[in-house]
């Protein structure tokens, strides 16, 4: 059916676009350049010469103000998200559930969770996440050992002229280095480190059951309509005049066309359920293992051992995290981080 082929190519395109954003928010500048690069590739056999140049010009520019530059557009674009998805919940799905004697409850709960979603949200993107000073580097850089591997004693950042505490890494958009360096994300326009772990973990949490809370009523509310309209018992005539059963096609085209907003907002805040579940569980086994996301893709780089081992000088080294103390004490760490006075008496 043409329309299910339309609400379909809908679909993909929202989950394609979040996973690019929440891709990039946390990636380096390569790996837009490398996008871009590529799709200039393909576009250069249609495009002249000099109208490349121009669009390569803006584009890459475009994309480093956008992704490497401190803007509030992303936080803007996150507030006005779930202004037009709450604006629909209240406006439709909230009196439409309270016709049908929802329990209040239930009703209530997303509003509930987007408090909290909002306090986590303001906590996160206000805090300082951990920058490294004159004045606190000596306490930073005693905080955690140098595994030697990953994070090596003398290190300098050549843009603070300081030496790197282990765990540290210089945000290249805030332009400061920031202890316990997790990654920058953009749509709190601030960098996630030790300071806000704890506070991006919640948020992170928080707006995952918002989506799904706002995917379940708004579900339970087209199924509770379905039923009460007994229309799955119904009957329709195909364009070639012949008498079928009601199927599950010409009921999601029959919901859409009775309820077109409230099915658009269905199948967004089911993507983006299933998009921030995927990142919220990876978050907390990061947060299980003692593991920031920066660490997690440097390791990538080096081979896994969870044994130390003694490595000729002429091979890569192994990496192993020594930071990890166990699921309990890690998620500690996480809400608590430890000073140089904690672990000098540990």
């Amino acid at each position: 059916m043409d329309f299910l082929t339309l609400f379909l190519v809908y679909l993909c395109f929202v989950l394609i676009v979040t996973a690019l954003l929440c891709l990039c928010s946390g990636r380096k500048e390569s790996f837009l350049t490398r996008s871009v690069n590529r799709a200039s590739q393909v576009l250069s056999l249609v495009i002249p010469s000099q109208l490349q140049r121009v669009t390569h010009r803006v584009t890459h520019g475009a994309l480093h103000r956008l992704f490497h530059t401190r803007s509030c557009l992303f936080v803007v674009l996150h507030i006005a998200l779930q202004a037009a998805v709450f604006g629909e919940y209240t406006w439709e799905v909230f009196g439409y559930c309270w016709e049908l004697q929802f329990h209040p409850l239930l009703l209530l709960l997303p509003y509930l969770l987007l408090a909290g979603n909002m306090g986590c949200f303001l906590l996160c993107s206000r805090a300082n996440p951990g920058v490294i000073t004159k004045s606190n580097h000596a306490s930073l850089v005693k905080v955690y050992a140098y595994d030697g591997v990953m994070f090596q004693r003398g290190t300098v950042c050549p843009t603070c002229t300081m030496e790197k505490p282990a765990r540290s890494k210089h945000c290249s958009v805030c332009r400061t280095c920031v202890h316990r360096f997790d990654h920058h994300c953009v749509w709190l326009n601030n960098c996630v480190g030790a300071s806000n772990a704890g506070w991006f973990l919640l948020y992170l949490l928080s707006l995952t059951a918002t989506a799904a809370a706002l995917a379940a009523l708004t579900l339970a509310l087209l199924t509770r309509v379905v039923l009460l309209s007994n229309v799955m018992h119904s009957t329709y005539l195909d364009p070639q005049g012949q008498e079928r059963p009601v199927e599950i096609p010409f009921l999601v085209q029959h919901l859409f066309l009775t309820f077109p907003r409230i099915v658009f907002m269905l199948g967004f805040v089911i993507l983006l359920t299933l998009v921030l579940g995927g990142y919220s569980t990876f978050s907390l086994y990061l947060a299980f293992t003692n593991q920031t996301t920066n660490e997690w893709c440097k390791s990538r780089r080096f081979g896994v051992s969870h044994h130390l081992s003694s490595q000729p000088p002429d091979r890569q080294p192994v990496y192993k995290n020594i930071y990890s103390k166990g699921i309990w004490r890690n998620l500690k760490e996480i809400f608590r981080p430890p000073t140089a006075l904690e672990r000098k008496k540990k």
